[in-house]
């Protein structure tokens, strides 16, 4: 079982529904997670609307810097404690969309004043990738096995060390321009990595459903549905990033 248990969603991981199976009680349903989750998008709309709004009623970057600062920090910290703390998902993952609405909201909107038109381009590239990769998930054409997650997991883990490696050099003065700008290779490097974004979504469907099927507390719904919105934020973002680099060559 253990081996049929693997997602590089770092919120979704090897034993997150098998160690909490067969509790007793009421158990989570697949409709139950999908709820739940267009429940948390829901309120990540609302924050991000709210943020956003506030942004262009100023035009002053300076009026969201404090919420784009508290929705990323606060997120962060929502996050670790939703994925220590399971139990708690029904309160902690709604404040988590909450707050990267938050985020979300002031980074779009400072990317829109660049590149008017982007934000609900990345919105609409996003949610047309889910319900492709929904698609493509239930039809069978990706199956779901070892050699697929080790392969998105190890290709998730890479993205995240060079990440964590060009923040660090940011430090000291080395920068990546050319990966982080509209040249070829930095737009392939975006495509690469909305690519693996993409298929942890398959990863993530097949969690749920495994969740289900093993009989999970009520509760995981929340979890679910939090583990799935993980990676629908870094989609967009990816997204948003990517169309920036094309804009940017115009």
């Amino acid at each position: 079982m253990a081996d049929l248990m693997k997602t590089s969603n770092p919120a979704l991981g090897q034993n997150t529904f098998r160690d909490v199976a067969g509790f007793g009680g009421d158990t989570m349903t697949v409709s139950g997670a999908v709820n739940k989750a267009g429940i948390l998008m829901l309120l990540c709309v609302a924050s991000a609307a709210w943020t956003w709004n506030r942004f262009f009623a100023t035009g002053d970057p300076s009026t969201v810097a404090p919420m784009i600062m508290i929705g990323g920090i606060g997120g962060f910290i929502l996050a670790l404690v939703t994925i220590f703390k399971k139990e708690w998902a029904g309160i902690t993952a709604p404040l988590y969309a909450l707050a990267e609405g938050a985020l979300l909201g002031g980074i779009s909107a400072m990317f829109e004043l660049s590149y008017k038109g982007i934000a609900i381009q990345a919105v609409m590239l996003t949610f047309g990738t889910l319900v492709a990769m929904l698609l493509v998930y239930r039809s069978g054409l990706i199956k779901v096995n070892d050699k697929f997650r080790i392969g998105v997991f190890a290709a998730t883990g890479g993205i995240a060390l060079f990440y964590l490696a060009q923040f660090v050099l940011g430090f000291f003065g080395i920068t990546f321009h050319t990966i982080n700008s509209g040249t070829p290779l930095g737009i392939g490097f975006s495509l690469l990595v909305v690519g693996i974004a993409a298929l942890n979504l398959v990863l993530d469907f097949d969690m749920i459903e495994q969740g289900a099927r093993y009989n999970a507390p009520k509760y995981m719904e929340w979890y679910s549905a939090f583990a799935l919105m993980v990676t629908l934020i870094w989609l967009y973002l990816e997204i948003l990033r990517l169309l920036a680099k094309f804009r940017s060559r115009d």
